[in-house]
């Protein structure tokens, strides 16, 4: 699994449906925003590794965590984030796992990172989403266990 972690001073998710715009997930305060990408050797273990890593990654204000600081994280998930680049100018999404094998591990992230205490609000898998943020910093890292 893969993850663009992106220090966040506010952030959501919009999506489109048959009764309009829709606003999914947010975080309102300083947080943490969790572009996630599942590949096809990931496993339950793979996404508890995750959480745990986004949960303690020490780059919030002064060197804190969302664990030490209680901040809230928005987690999406992003199958682009395993797109092939290296040939030609059309991206290949082989690498990316296939949707059943994606989502109950994005959820499994998910469930993780609440059980360990965090305040998480999530995208809805498989949709356009619109994905707003203000970032601190910037400060944004690529995360992979």
């Amino acid at each position: 699994m893969r993850a663009v972690v992106s220090r966040v001073r506010s952030a959501s998710v919009t999506v489109e449906s048959d009764e309009g715009s829709q606003v999914v997930g947010r975080i309102d305060e300083p947080g943490l925003l969790a572009l996630v990408g599942v590949t096809h050797t990931d496993t339950p273990a793979t996404a508890v590794a995750l959480a745990a890593k986004l949960h303690e990654l020490r780059i919030l204000r002064d060197e804190q965590s969302a664990a030490t600081m209680d901040a809230p994280v928005l987690v999406v998930s992003q199958f682009t984030l395993y797109g092939r680049t290296s040939k030609g100018r059309r991206p290949s999404w082989t690498d990316a796992a296939p949707g059943p094998v994606a989502e109950p591990l994005v959820d499994a992230v998910v469930d993780e990172l609440r059980r360990r205490g965090a305040t998480v609000q999530t995208g809805r898998f498989g949709a356009m989403m619109a994905v707003t943020s203000v970032n601190d910093g910037p400060f944004t890292v690529l995360v992979e266990v």
